[in-house]
Order: structure tokens, then sequence, then C-alpha cells
């Protein structure tokens, strides 16, 4: 039965009081459609102006009517992608890719009006840095569906078939999760990796990006409604929700009818405002803190190359580090060399005491900067005594998401991985590998810093569930 419009006062003022908390940025505001004109407002008016629209009654009954039809049709259509062939599957996203690279001229031209919209907004640094579509990552979208076609289907497989006393045998089915809802800031690189990861699932998705990235978003969508219909599948498996009404968000993330499943990609505001409103399950991540530890027995040149590509190869993304951890062994030896590195690309330090009598011309680190997710060319750094005091930290200020060792001690690597309780752990290397084009995914969906159901990269097997299947022949108990 369809789900009655919410009306109640005291539900709306308690969901616009928790969406107001975490509105920090214009960002949210997009997603959530104030119809945003920074050109001709303040920022502060117009997050204000957010704040204030959200106490009119969200339940419109044409947007509401809307996202039921696109529920409707994304539970059909799931029910024909999770009996699709992995050929008919894998043709519709060669072909996706091939009209891709045709279309490349015109999504480029797309994109280059948000970005041109998005800075005329004056939307962050690190947003419109997300929002760019460059040759490098337009070729890395394009890799992207082809080495997902390229792999496995995990469809249909069987895992863990074993016989019982009874004579039955008894294992687990991979099986699609059905209709999945995504939510997202900036990156039209996303509308790609999500259709093309849902597809290769059994899955139908509904795709909601930022009002700042709708013309990319819609250029990337055509290409792929076209390779649906050239391969035989349903074009609702792959839809755009195309209002930038804010009430469609709130629509998406209450009907646990035709969505199975939530993932928001954003900044934390729009995560956290997601995972209070969601009726349905909700895969995510906060934050992105990452950290590298820098042990007494690291190789001095490999430590200076993981810090470096770990800070400065982008400042924008999640698995960006933000804590730099140096062994109080090795600190007055390889602080200096960094910090004449770092001052070349423009980075920003931001010391411990003991950090600052080393380096006493940075900034003193406050105790919010252990915590903070800077997204820009902003480094805090700290020294430590030991490997304890390391684990430490990350687990008490980090964000679950990527941490990464320098060291030449085995044991101190093996206790590093076992201890650090995050989804991507990692042993001399850049914290920029935690993504699922480097994992192998072909793609990733998000990243989960939760435990339940799926952990770090979400790829394909993310977004599938296992249930049980018993095989006999005419057994009975």
């Amino acid at each position: 039965m369809p789900r009655k419009p919410r009306r109640a006062a005291g539900m709306l003022r308690g969901a616009a009081t928790s969406a107001r908390r975490y509105l920090p940025r214009p960002a949210l505001a997009l997603i959530l459609n104030t119809r945003f004109h920074a050109r001709h407002i303040g920022n502060n008016e117009a997050v204000n102006t957010a704040s204030n629209h959200l106490d009119v009654d969200v339940s419109d009954s044409h947007i509401s009517g809307y996202m039921r039809r696109l529920g409707e049709a994304a539970r059909k259509a799931a029910v024909a992608m999770a009996r699709a062939t992995t050929g008919r599957k894998n043709g519709a996203l060669f072909e996706f890719a091939e009209r891709l690279a045709a279309s490349r001229d015109d999504i480029m031209r797309a994109n280059a009006e948000d970005v041109s919209a998005a800075r005329d907004a004056q939307l962050a640094p690190a947003l419109v840095d997300r929002l760019e579509l460059n040759d490098s990552r337009f070729a890395a979208m394009v890799d992207g569906v082809r080495q997902v076609a390229a792999l496995p289907d995990p469809i249909g497989e069987i895992l863990d078939l074993k016989p019982r006393p009874s004579g039955i045998e008894v294992g687990h089915m991979r099986v699609p999760l059905g209709v999945v809802g995504i939510i997202y800031e900036s990156r039209p690189n996303v509308t790609a990796d999500a259709a093309i990861l849902c597809l290769k699932s059994g899955n139908a998705c509904i795709l909601r990006g930022g009002s700042e990235s709708l013309r990319s978003n819609q250029a990337i969508a055509r290409c792929m409604q076209k390779a649906l219909r050239a391969a035989d599948l349903p074009e609702e498996a792959v839809q755009v929700v195309d209002t930038p009404d804010r009430s469609a968000v709130r629509e998406l993330l209450t009907m646990p009818q035709y969505v199975d499943v939530v993932i928001p990609r954003g900044g934390k505001g729009l995560v956290q405002f997601v995972a209070e409103t969601a009726r349905v399950p909700v895969i995510k991540h906060l934050d992105g803190n990452c950290h590298v530890f820098i042990d007494e027995s690291a190789d001095f040149d490999k430590a200076i190359a993981v810090a470096v590509n770990a800070k400065t190869q982008r400042y924008g993304t999640c698995n960006t580090m933000e804590t730099l951890l140096v062994h109080a062994g090795i600190a007055p030896r390889i602080l200096p060399e960094l910090a004449r590195i770092y001052a070349g690309h423009g980075v920003e330090l931001r010391g411990c005491a003991r950090t600052r009598k080393i380096l006493p011309d940075i900034q003193h680190a406050r105790p919010e900067d252990w915590d903070e997710e800077y997204l820009a060319p902003i480094l805090a750094v700290k020294i430590v005594d030991d490997l304890d005091a390391a684990i430490a930290h990350i687990n008490t200020y980090g964000s679950k998401h990527t941490d990464a060792i320098v060291t030449e001690n085995f044991s101190h690597a093996r206790r590093f991985l076992r201890e650090v309780d995050s989804a991507s752990v990692m042993v001399n290397a850049s914290t920029r590998f935690a993504d699922g084009y480097e994992y192998g995914l072909g793609a990733e969906i998000g990243i989960s810093t939760d435990k339940f159901h799926v952990r770090g990269p979400v790829g394909l097997e993310g977004l599938t569930s296992l249930k049980w299947v018993v095989l006999g022949d005419g057994n009975v108990r």
C-alpha cells in the first residue's frame, strides 16, 4: 500500500531541526534544493534560506507522486535486472562505454557549464574540484565501465555448499539487493559508477545528484539509457531524479516499499542528514580523517614519498591524509625535509608542541585539528613516542576510513594492520589507494565505514546479498 504523505507538524519540526543542525555549508543546501542563487545573495543568507524552507510541508503531492512513479518503475525494472543474463548486462556496459566516448564533447560541455555555475555560486574549491571532469577523469570513467564489464558476474554464485548428515546440501547464493538509491554531491562520475555497478550486480537504481551537477548527470544518464535500450533491458533500471526540488530527497529516503538501500556520497552534513532521515538501510561514511604514521624504522625515501603523495596528490577526496603522525625517534631527521616539500606545495602545517620545537615556523595545532577533515592544503602533524601511541591516536580521532603505516618492522606492520579499526589499513602505501578502481573493483559506488553490511570501497559484491539455498533429493525431516 502506498505510504501516506507525512504531514504531522511535530515530525516536520524534528526533521527541519535535524537538517538545520547539519547544514554547515551551501553544498548541502544545493542537494536539498533551495533554488540556490549565490550570485544574488551571500553564502550565509543562502544557508539560512535553506533552513527556513524546511519549515514548509515537504510532502508536496506532485513530488510525492513523481517519486512514487520512479520507485514503482524501479521496482519493476529490478525484477527484470535480477534475471538478466551476464551477456546482456555486459552488452549494455560495452555499449555504454562506446556511447560515453562518442558523447565526450557534449558531456564535457555540460560539465563546463556546471563548473562555471558552481564557481559563480561560490562553492568551496574542494567541491568545484570534485565537480570538474578533466581529460584524465573522463578517461578513467570510460575505462571503469569496461573494467566492470570484464569482472565476473557475482549474481547466482553459490558459495560454501556443504552436505549435511540429513542428506541435504546447504549453502549461500549471491543475489541483488533490489533498488538502490544514491544521493550525492558534485562528482558526475558517480552517475556512471553507480549506474554500471548497479547494472552488473542486477540492481535498479535511482540517482539523485546535486543540482550543481545536474547538466553533467543528465548527459551521462542519457548515454546509459540508450545503452539499456540497445541491450533490450529496461531503461528504468537507471533513473536520474530530474527535479531539483528538496522534497524529492526526503521522499527517496522514506520509500521502503520501493527502495531497498540508500547510499549517500558527499560531505558530512549530507551523510548525517540521510542517516537520520532514512527509513531504509544506509551504506555510508561520514568523513575521511585519514592518517599516515611514520615509524622509527621507516625507510626515509619511502616515508617521504608516501607522506607527500597521501596529502598532495588531491586535497578534496575522502582518502587524503589529514593528520601525519611521526615517531619521536625519526622526527628530527624527517620533519624538516617534509616541511620543505610541503611548503613547495603550499600546504599549511599545524603541529603539536613537540613538532613546533623542530619546525618553529608552523602553526600551532588546536585540539579540534586532530578531528578535522580539511579537504584543503592543511595538514596536522603530531610526534608520538611509539606504535601504541600512534594506534591509540588513530582509533581515538580517526574516522575509521583509511590509515597507513610506513615501517620496515614486520611485527609493527602486523600489529598496525590488526589493531587499527579502519575500513582500509595500509603498510608502506599512500592512503590515496583506498579506492574501488585501485582495488580492482572497476569502480566504486562509495566507501563504507560501517561494519554491516559492507566495509570499505563498495563494488559489485557490496551491492549483493546472500540468501540460504538448500538442495535435496526428496529429503524430508
